[in-house]
């Protein structure tokens, strides 16, 4: 069967997902309309394609274990030098995306695998561009602003072409989202 590459994210929902799509793509990242925006929990990772099912079953006990949280992003921030990326920064939420990946990539789990970096959630504005483009999409989204309610996660599957297509959505094992996070979805770009 072969070796598939996945990924394990929390969808960015719309008008936010889309709008910053196309900011990643106005800032010259090729790689922009190949990748949905999104908050990573398990970064691309080689699995045999035979383990998919077992993946999935992993997948649904994480999100059965889960519970719906607010998440607001706010700022721009950067991994440069270390790594040629600017961010939106997540700056509430970040603690269960925590939690949700460290359960994802269990020990014990289909997914078990070291980070090359410590894991810190965020939303990929621009990687790997030139450093003028990077500083201009540091500089156009540091007003940035979107919340909605999180009520679970996504697997997806990188394709032959570059392109990242979901395959399953798991949703949280409650119902109940808190009223932190019931809030309505809105996000600004703020016109300089």
């Amino acid at each position: 069967m072969g070796t598939v590459t996945i990924g394990v994210s929390i969808a960015v929902p719309e008008p936010h997902g889309s709008l910053l799509q196309e900011r990643r793509a106005g800032f010259g990242d090729a790689a922009a309309h190949g990748i949905p925006t999104h908050v990573t929990l398990l970064p691309p990772t080689e699995v045999d394609a035979s383990q998919l099912s077992e993946v999935e079953d992993h997948l649904v006990s994480v999100a059965a274990a889960g519970r719906p949280f607010p998440m607001r992003l706010s700022g721009t921030g950067t991994f440069r030098p270390l790594s040629p990326v600017v961010y939106v920064q997540v700056v509430e939420g970040g603690s269960a995306c925590t939690w949700l990946q460290k359960q994802i990539r269990a020990a014990s789990g289909p997914m078990a695998r070291e980070l090359h970096f410590p894991y810190h959630p965020h939303v990929t504005v621009a990687h790997g561009i030139d450093d003028e483009s990077m500083d201009r999409a540091f500089e156009a989204l540091a007003d940035y602003r979107a919340e909605w309610p999180c009520t679970g996660f996504a697997l997806y599957e990188q394709g032959a072409d570059d392109v990242w297509r979901k395959l399953r959505e798991f949703t949280f094992g409650s119902a109940v989202v808190p009223p932190q996070a019931a809030r309505t979805d809105r996000g600004t770009i703020p016109s300089h």
